[in-house]
């Protein structure tokens, strides 16, 4: 099987957690014998090639990160450039978050559904999974401990080109945390992630507080 990959993140490569992602599902994809190529499309000037790309590709894969419940606002333009197919191409998606709980991204994954559809393709599933959040900020055997339990989801998507396996849907993970578990999350937010967000605000130049409401109403 060969797929068309995009990278539907507005973060340029270098710091999108979906291509890190990728890197990891696409080995998987290689070990199981498939093809792919790969697009950002946080990368306008690729926009050219990938429309020719999606105009002649029968598997689809768009990987993205949840924004607002929903998808980004630049991969919804670069979508609106395109001319649907006419049912000939398989379209998949790969939804990822930095929210735990499965729950967190079924309205991003039912609206992904009726996207297959809108562009003239049959419906191949989504791939969901949350607790992506720190992938950025990892590295070496951290990051892979995040990134690598996709390698199994590439082989299985290289294999079936779609998301059908039951081992799919086990990937998620809980659809929403036990009470102990959300009680010692919220405590974990308010103590030590907090400095972590602190830590990590200040590194990337922040100069303001990050309970700063400079437009609250006074």
């Amino acid at each position: 099987m060969h797929a068309l990959i995009i990278n539907g993140s507005p973060r340029v490569k270098k710091y999108s957690n979906t291509d890190k992602i990728l890197l990891k599902f696409t080995e998987g994809m290689a070990g199981s014998g498939s093809t792919f190529e790969q697009y950002e499309i946080s990368d306008r000037l690729q926009w050219e090639k990938i429309r020719q790309a999606f105009s002649e590709s029968e598997n689809i894969l768009i990987a993205l990160p949840l924004y607002v419940e929903n998808i980004p606002g630049l991969l919804l333009e670069f979508l609106s450039t395109v001319e649907p197919r006419n049912g000939e191409a398989k379209m998949s998606f790969l939804l990822q978050s930095g929210f735990a709980e499965g729950c967190q991204l079924r309205c991003g994954e039912a609206y992904l559904e009726k996207l297959a559809g809108r562009l003239g393709c049959s419906y191949g599933g989504t791939l969901v999974k949350g607790d992506n959040f720190s992938i950025r900020l990892f590295e070496g055997e951290q990051r892979e401990k995040v990134t690598g339990r996709y390698t199994a989801m590439g082989r299985i998507y290289g294999r079936d080109g779609n998301f059908s396996d039951p081992a799919c849907k086990a990937f998620t993970g809980p659809e929403v945390f036990p009470l102990p578990i959300r009680l010692l999350v919220g405590l974990m937010m308010k103590t030590l992630a907090k400095k972590g967000f602190d830590k990590a605000a200040k590194e990337w130049g922040c100069e303001r507080p990050l309970s700063d409401r400079p437009y609250a109403v006074r």
